[in-house]
């Protein structure tokens, strides 16, 4: 007789998400996006709570009374977690785990565990590791006996729980090797870009909004299968892949991390390395999700970190993503030439993309036919040095070629043009 088969499914904690509303940003939009992030980190949202208040309470970030309510509704309804929506300190945190029983974590600690569920590389982990560290270091005075009764589960991934009860100088110390094991491979990276340059790569940096489609253009663009998900942060590495563009040229599309609202200033520095690329980019790809209610302000949350990294004077192309899904996108000003309406998903718009890419680079290389006689042979050699040839003829005037040739070499074979 076959032997009865039991399996336990763990399911996702339940959560009630809190946010003190003070006036400083659209609550609401920030409360969903928790959810999003919840969801993301794989816990299931009850109920939201919101509180208007002109400042956090000292104590407990929110109310004594509200936060009673929530202590009664976590009963109730079998909660195992408490998200909150801005930073808590440490002695707010354990207060609010001694009304509720509850706990408790913030918004930083949430996107610091997703970041610790997605990293893949090695570079990732450290960066991940060194940022919780990092948010950890200034809280571990405040947490107490916390840290001796913290369980599996959301918000207590990455570096683990008795690293953390050790003090504060081995923590220190711990972050100092990661620092430097991280440095080793920032310098791998640099001398990578380095070459790049040196070698005359052109390259493209995706950059945009978590979850607005960057990954799955570069896989229309690449057939690169890098993981196109609907969640946040689906992309922590760096992903690169070179593509064929209309006018011959080859440019390398970099696929980068995702940027948030009120992303943690801890992250934007961890992860200065990975968003670095962005920098030393030819042009930027900026991908828009135009069928979100708030394209705008995350488009302006993005612009305002690529002018943090110092891109100002990278040209940008604005990608309209997910054009199929609002009809009514002819009504945005889409007139200027750095503006491409897309569907990544559907590989609708993807000549008008590669063609702006094309005038957006700059012309290093020009296509041309030219007839080389015999005689100036050497000239071929000349042009294959940075330039490339898609087909040579043996004539009786010489070798016919259609080629790319550098913009500091045409004087050489202007005179053979055909």
């Amino acid at each position: 007789m076959a032997e009865n088969m039991i399996t336990t499914e763990q399911k996702p904690p339940r959560a009630i998400l809190v946010c003190v509303d003070t006036g400083e940003y659209d609550a609401q939009r920030s409360l969903d996006e928790l959810e999003e992030l919840a969801n993301t980190a794989g816990a299931e949202t009850v109920a939201k709570v919101i509180q208007k208040r002109p400042t956090f309470d000292s104590a407990t970030c929110i109310g004594s009374g509200r936060l009673e309510e929530i202590a009664e509704l976590a009963e109730r309804e079998d909660i195992e977690l408490l998200i909150f929506d801005c930073e808590l300190t440490a002695t707010q945190t354990r207060n609010i785990e001694n009304v509720t029983d509850t706990h408790t974590i913030d918004r930083t600690t949430l996107i610091l565990d997703i970041f610790a569920q997605h990293a893949k590389t090695r570079e990732g982990r450290l960066q991940v590791e060194i940022a919780q560290y990092k948010y950890r270091l200034a809280r571990l005075a405040g947490m107490g006996v916390k840290l001796s009764r913290l369980g599996g589960g959301i918000g207590t991934r990455g570096p683990g729980e008795t690293k953390l009860e050790t003090d504060k100088r081995h923590v220190r110390e711990r972050m100092a090797a990661l620092s430097e094991e991280l440095k080793e491979i920032e310098k791998r990276r640099e001398l990578h870009r380095k070459r790049r340059k040196k070698d005359g790569v052109l390259t493209a940096a995706i950059v945009g909004y978590t979850n607005v489609g960057k990954s799955t253009l570069l896989n229309t663009l690449t057939e690169a299968g890098v993981l196109a998900e609907n969640k946040l942060f689906a992309t922590l590495e760096t992903t690169s892949r070179a593509i064929l563009l209309p006018d011959g040229r080859s440019v390398t599309l970099i696929d980068t991390v995702g940027l948030v609202r009120r992303l943690p200033h801890g992250l934007v520095e961890a992860f200065k390395s990975t968003l670095e690329e962005t920098s030393s980019a030819d042009v930027i790809i900026h991908v828009t999700d135009v069928s979100s209610d708030d394209c705008r302000e995350k488009a302006e949350a993005t612009e305002k970190l690529l002018d943090e990294l110092g891109c100002a004077d990278i040209p940008v192309i604005t990608v309209l993503n997910k054009c199929d899904l609002v009809p009514e996108i002819d009504m945005l000003d889409t007139s200027q030439e750095a503006y491409v309406k897309m569907s990544a998903k559907k590989g609708l718009g993807i000549e008008s993309l590669l063609d702006a890419i094309v005038k957006a680079l700059p012309e290093t290389l020009r296509r041309g036919k030219y007839m080389i006689p015999y005689d100036k042979a050497g000239l071929i050699n000349k042009i294959l040095e940075d330039g490339k040839i898609f087909s040579q003829e043996y004539t009786p005037d010489g070798t016919l070629i259609d080629c790319l040739v550098s913009i500091e070499k045409l004087f050489m074979v202007e005179s053979y043009a055909v």
